[in-house]
């Protein structure tokens, strides 16, 4: 009832802002002034991913776009927790019940970006979703730029799918994967083909990860197994009153509120089916660790997860654990690249440690790792969360991990430069739907390289990009 109330309220607005338009009233873009763009994101809950997808999106834009023709604003849930984040953008304060403040935002600006890589789906709250629908459906009402970047679509509430039919179809959204795009289509919203954003991510400690392993016992030799840990069963968050009164009268509901109204999924089915994923890995790299010698670490890219990360290091007679309530984006991503190996229930662990060629396998809970092992060929390299051989698998992963890592290194490479030339086609996308929006808005004409598309690349995406494309031109010859 909660979600179908946000629900509610967001479309009511959504339908004023169509008849304010009709009627004169709203933000109307001057030519000559730069552009006003909001981007609504999942910020400020320390989720690595979340974050450093947005940070590298700034700068796609602020690239292609030009830094001196346009105004960025980024949503964040907490100042505290994403200080230093997102150069070239404005940070503005996203609160709980979200649909007057977006309202008045949207408003202020020329168009709307959603940026959260779950945009069109329930898997892990209905009012994130609601949240970018609006963001996108305020934009098309006010006759402005609305772009979904990067976004994955699958399955909805009715309403929401409702939502998404009659707010979005004008909007333009880069989809993520070939299945998120044909679902996208399917409800009559235009999208292409994209990818990822993370795929261009440096972090500007590279040198931290070593010096933080080295205190935490690493001898600097041996080779570092990164296990990320998470709860992928307490999904989805969903917003309840009668709970949040609850805990605020009784106590009740403490461990599972996610934040004021909204509360994790919960229950004793729930708790066992973690217990059962985290034994099983545990289990899994306890049994690999007889093999080999290994340093084992234990990551958790969102908050959320230190419980989980604790109970594998727990049950492994006590590892390092890095966390990112403990650690910024920066500095995971480079503890993340100090290893040498990695098993993740984590997407963009998995991502982020992939332009340095570090071989991995997943643990996965939706199409995300499954669609990116499959894209690599590593259909082997994946176990589900909820896989009743679990245990036994993740130990075979790991074992090809050791054994094949020179032809597991080489298709990741190929991957990542894929990914990063659809990222730089995201680009081209976004130039093109600009100018389509706003003729007037100078953009950059010529003959160009993909790769003037993409973010200033560092050096050893460089190095990556001209090895792989030299392997290109020279089966091309051949």
């Amino acid at each position: 009832m909660m979600d179908f109330m946000l629900e509610a309220w967001v479309s009511l607005l959504i339908e004023w802002a169509k008849l304010e338009w009709i009627l004169g009233f709203g933000r109307a873009r001057q030519p000559g002034e730069r552009l006003k763009l909001l981007l609504a994101c999942y910020a400020g809950a320390r989720n690595t991913g979340s974050d450093l997808r947005v940070q590298e999106m700034i700068r796609q834009i602020r690239h292609v776009l030009g830094e001196e023709r346009v105004d960025l604003s980024v949503t964040t849930q907490n100042f505290d927790l994403t200080r230093g984040y997102f150069p070239g953008a404005t940070q503005v304060k996203l609160p709980d019940i979200f649909p007057a403040f977006l309202y008045r935002q949207v408003g202020k600006n020329d168009g709307a970006i959603a940026c959260e890589g779950s945009m069109f789906k329930s898997t892990w709250a209905d009012a994130l979703t609601t949240m970018m629908v609006e963001s996108l459906g305020l934009a098309v009402a006010q006759n402005k730029l609305s772009v979904g970047y990067g976004g994955d679509a699958d399955r909805m509430n009715p309403m929401l799918a409702w939502m998404c039919r009659r707010y979005c179809r004008q909007s333009f959204v880069i989809a993520r994967s070939s299945g998120s795009q044909a679902a996208l289509r399917e409800q009559g919203i235009p999208a292409e083909l994209g990818t990822d954003t993370a795929w261009t991510f440096e972090s500007n400690q590279p040198e931290f990860g070593r010096h933080a392993l080295h205190q935490a016992g690493w001898d600097g030799v041996t080779p570092v197994l990164v296990v990320c840990a998470s709860d992928p069963f307490c999904w989805p968050v969903k917003p309840s009153l009668a709970k949040y009164l609850a805990r605020a009268l009784t106590g009740a509901y403490k461990e599972s509120q996610y934040r004021t109204i909204y509360f994790h999924k919960s229950g004793p089915e729930v708790d066992a089916a973690l217990k059962r994923m985290l034994t099983g890995m545990s289990r899994a790299v306890h049994a690999f660790r007889q093999g080999h010698k290994v340093f084992p670490i234990v990551v958790g890219t969102e908050q959320i997860d230190k419980n989980a990360c604790l109970e594998v290091a727990r049950q492994l007679g006590g590892l390092p654990v890095f966390t990112s309530d403990m650690y910024d984006m920066h500095q995971l991503v480079s503890i993340l690249r100090a290893g040498h190996m990695v098993v993740s229930s984590r997407y963009h662990a998995i991502v982020t440690t992939m332009p340095s060629l570090l071989p991995s396998a997943g643990i996965a809970m939706d199409e995300r790792i499954r669609n990116l092992m499959q894209e690599r060929g590593h259909e082997d390299l994946m176990v589900s969360v909820d896989d009743p051989e679990l245990e036994p698998k993740l130990v075979a992963a790991m074992e090809r991990l050791h054994t094949d890592a020179e032809p597991i290194r080489d298709a990741i490479g190929r991957t990542v430069v894929q990914n990063l030339k659809r990222m730089a086609r995201m680009g081209v996308f976004l130039e093109r739907t600009v100018h389509e929006r706003y003729p007037e808005f100078p953009i950059q004409g010529g003959i160009r390289s993909w790769e003037d598309y993409l973010p200033p690349l560092h050096p050893g995406l460089r190095r990556l990009v001209e090895l792989y494309d030299s392997r290109t031109r020279a089966m091309a010859a051949n």
